[in-house]
């Protein structure tokens, strides 16, 4: 039951911090940091090792966004949403399989994680789509859509199901929110 009450507390506040960011609300890294702190206990407990240690990394970034759009804000220097190239694209791309396949590698063999392949990628991904929320990359909302479409079918499989259906949402709120930061990018440039 206790798990049961963490997972739907960390999909409201994750949802609340998907929200905030996506109309470019600072307080979005406070709700991300406490989803993350809950996730990882979940995470750990469904043997989603790369998951679980992924929400450290959540934190950490959340942090670091957080003073990234706080200190642009408070120093009136215009922190706009910026595209990668092609050439950043594929490096990302290709890091996130490489790095995915020795995690998969090492994950099989020192540890009981379940779907190590999938759960690598999803978090190597998620790794480098959370450094572009961070620099108001506008390709992340690409990024995310790919990462929670496998995951919904990962956290199914495992019964998180609460879980499942946040990331199902996710799927909207990233075409909202991509909508939202396209609109601001276009208007930053007219």
């Amino acid at each position: 039951m206790l798990n049961l009450i963490l997972e739907i507390l960390a999909v409201i506040t994750a949802i609340i911090y998907l929200v905030l960011a996506a109309k470019l609300n600072v307080k979005c890294w406070y709700a991300a940091i406490i989803s993350s702190l809950i996730f990882f206990y979940i995470y750990t407990d469904a043997k989603l090792i790369m998951e679980a240690y992924l929400q450290i990394f959540y934190i950490v970034m959340s942090i670091y966004g957080w003073t990234q759009w706080k200190k642009h804000k408070s120093n009136s220097i215009k922190f706009t949403i910026m595209r990668w190239s092609k050439y950043k694209h594929f490096a990302a791309i290709s890091f996130i399989i490489f790095i995915s396949l020795i995690s998969k590698e090492l994950l099989n063999k020192y540890t009981n994680a379940e779907f190590a392949f999938i759960d690598s990628v999803t978090s190597w991904g998620a790794v480098i789509t959370t450094y572009m929320v961070a620099k108001k990359i506008i390709e992340n909302w690409f990024y995310w859509f790919v990462i929670d479409s496998i995951l919904v079918g990962l956290f199914i499989f495992k019964g998180l199901y609460f879980t499942a259906a946040l990331f199902v949402i996710y799927l909207f709120i990233i075409i909202i929110g991509y909508k939202s930061w396209k609109e601001k990018l276009i208007s930053a440039h007219d």
